[in-house]
């Protein structure tokens, strides 16, 4: 499975609007401007956003887009469903060897884990390490 910039930048949207939840609507324009993304491309996204009813929109001139609930209540697995569907890594077959289908099953469990355990509140209130280790592999 590969999160597409449906979900990247889903997740982009959902976390502006969480970092201003409760200051009122945010416009879509002010999150494609700060994070260089295309308006026009957010405009598509957040519609599916819409009808999930993650956010709702408010017109006006001071009009945009607001959460509908906490952030500490929609997880990064409501947002990636929405944007590209069911999370299924590996298609799993049934005339598959057992071993390979429980492994299968196995890593598309631990995505839907990582997924539908990480909040949104958890990715807008991230204070990351800049202490990783990051390793270099030479062939």
């Amino acid at each position: 499975m590969k999160i597409s910039t449906k979900g990247r930048y889903g997740l982009t949207i959902m976390m502006a609007l969480a970092k201003k939840y409760g200051e009122g609507p945010v416009s879509l324009k002010s999150i494609a401007k700060d994070h260089q993304l295309s308006e026009h491309y957010l405009e598509q996204l957040i519609a599916p956003l819409r009808n999930a009813m993650l956010v709702k929109s408010v017109r006006g001139a001071h009009g945009g887009y607001m959460l509908t609930k906490e952030a500490s209540d929609i997880t990064a697995g409501d947002i990636i469903r929405v944007l590209e569907g069911p999370i299924s890594p590996v298609e799993v077959l049934d005339d598959e060897e057992p071993a390979k289908r429980d492994l299968w099953i196995k890593i598309r469990d631990a995505v839907k884990d990582v997924l539908d355990s990480t909040t949104l509140e958890d990715l807008s209130s991230y204070k990351g390490d800049d202490d990783h280790e990051y390793y270099m592999f030479y062939i």
